[in-house]
């Protein structure tokens, strides 16, 4: 296991954009991360299980936990402590605004969480639960409440297929490598990843995009042509300059 690190300074750095992130679309995030060259942020396939609803957006600090697929067959329930367990140390160390993120390598056929460990999750401040792979009982998660984007949904339980192995790692989460300490930006396209500095950039130039963006739609839904607003001409950005007194940046 890798030993968490997360500074005061990271913390404060984050809380200091939160709120602003949470106002930028994972579609413009995406795009402004694309045009760094950042390709595979995107946390491809995983659907909510509950609708955030329009215009809804949640921020917070990846946790991470790597399964693997199980080669032998399914051990009895262990009557031991259960704190062996790599999803189970991480669900009892993870923090208030923190986001659950586990690679379960996309099984479909194990659910790696329930209405359980969902509640306790919820109850620790889990801002979302993020699971390439499986979870199980879906409709009592939608009755905890707790924000959940799977891949798929199954009610077996995880140690049918698949093992946790370790926390605190660098995963796979549906083509996006997600690494301890990225911050998510989830929204009902989908989820992101990316490391603090690159968040710090998105809140810089993604507000400015979702204003601009934001006037050109209702300029277009009034008559006007996609040729002149999308993108604006530079007689169209100084339209929007003059009407909004907000300067357009490339």
């Amino acid at each position: 296991m890798a030993r968490f690190d997360w500074s005061v300074q990271q913390e404060q750095r984050l809380a200091a954009i939160r709120d602003d992130l949470a106002r930028v679309s994972t579609a413009t995030a995406f795009t402004l991360l694309n045009g760094l060259g950042w390709r595979n942020t995107y946390m491809q396939g995983l659907q909510s299980l509950e609708p955030l609803g329009l215009g809804s957006r949640l921020v917070g600090r990846a946790r991470t936990c790597r399964y693997l697929i199980r080669r032998e067959a399914e051990a009895p329930a262990p009557s031991g402590n259960r704190q062996v367990s790599p999803v189970i140390a991480l669900i009892e160390s993870i923090e208030s605004g923190d986001v659950f993120c586990v690679d379960a390598l996309g099984v479909p056929t194990a659910g790696i969480i329930g209405d359980i460990l969902s509640a306790r999750l919820k109850v620790r401040g889990v801002v979302a639960a993020m699971v390439y792979g499986a979870v199980r009982d879906s409709p009592y998660i939608r009755e905890v409440g707790l924000p959940v984007f799977s891949s798929a949904i199954h009610p077996a339980a995880s140690m049918r297929d698949v093992v946790p192995v370790d926390y605190d790692v660098p995963v796979n989460l549906g083509g996006a490598q997600v690494l301890p300490g990225d911050v998510i930006l989830v929204d009902d396209e989908g989820a992101l990843a990316m490391p603090l500095d690159l968040a710090e950039y998105v809140v810089e130039h993604g507000l400015a995009k979702e204003h601009l963006e934001g006037w050109i739609r209702g300029k277009v839904e009034a008559g006007g042509s996609v040729h002149d607003y999308y993108p604006p001409t530079a007689e169209k950005e100084a339209e929007y300059e003059r009407e909004t007194g907000r300067r357009v940046t490339h």
